[in-house]
């Protein structure tokens, strides 16, 4: 396994759920973590948790559907530690609803979320990666960019497009020496659910029987994909609940 100190990993949507728990799990194996989000009270608390155990963290509050703040958050991160060698792209929104409730406002922010926030992070981090022919994105997507349910039409299209992506990106960058992961986790016990607005889909979450993953459990996911040896380009990881 690769030894991942001082490598920078830039984390966006770092202030819960999988990228606050995969933040602490690469911090505690050496990196510098570049914690991305909105809510710069979590990122703060977060820093302190992971510098009080030895790591390495600055916090960046940005919107990542925002381009000239990602842009931002990528030149913080030079500054502090000159490169980055890392992007987790793992900012998401998870709106689900019936086609027939017409919540377009929703379908708007996953479309600028889901997939716009991950072009600008790559559009940001690019360029240094290219000329040091060296670097790793990792897209963090969904099984929901694999299959589609009743619900999750829309959201299922921004994974799906993630999910595209990384293929694309797999195929034109390997020969600058950039590695591309996509993961796409089953159901994860995160705030994602709690963000949806259509009550018919709520009531029916509260209902269903269903085994959830831990933070943790992806956290593990990227660790394991970011700390194989440079010849070695994890391009797909899928990772779902086990119903005992």
């Amino acid at each position: 396994m690769a030894n991942l100190q001082n490598q920078t990993v830039m984390m966006t949507g770092a202030s819960s759920g999988i990228g606050a728990a995969a933040a602490k799990r690469l911090a505690a194996d050496g990196a510098n973590v570049v914690l991305v989000a909105r809510r710069k009270e979590r990122l703060d608390e977060l820093v302190n948790e992971i510098t009080s155990a030895g790591g390495q963290a600055i916090a960046v509050a940005a919107d990542i559907t925002n381009r000239a703040e990602v842009e931002g958050a990528v030149a913080k991160a030079k500054e502090a530690y000159s490169t980055v060698d890392v992007l987790v792209n793992n900012a998401g929104v998870m709106l689900l609803s019936m086609l027939e409730k017409d919540h377009v406002d929703e379908w708007e922010t996953m479309v600028d979320v889901n997939i716009k926030g991950v072009l600008f992070g790559v559009h940001a981090v690019l360029p240094a990666m290219i000329e040091q022919q060296n670097g790793h994105v990792i897209n963090v997507s969904s099984v929901a960019g694999q299959e589609v349910m009743p619900s999750s039409s829309v959201y299922s299209a921004t994974k799906f497009a993630v999910r595209a992506f990384s293929m694309g990106m797999e195929k034109e960058l390997t020969h600058h020496g950039i590695r591309t992961t996509n993961i796409s986790p089953g159901p994860v016990e995160t705030e994602l659910a709690t963000h949806i607005t259509d009550q018919d889909i709520v009531e029916r979450f509260e209902s269903m029987d269903m085994p959830f993953l831990k933070a943790d459990d992806i956290a593990d996911a990227i660790h394991y994909a970011v700390s194989q040896p440079r010849s070695v380009n994890v391009n797909e990881v899928t990772v779902r609940p086990l119903r005992g």
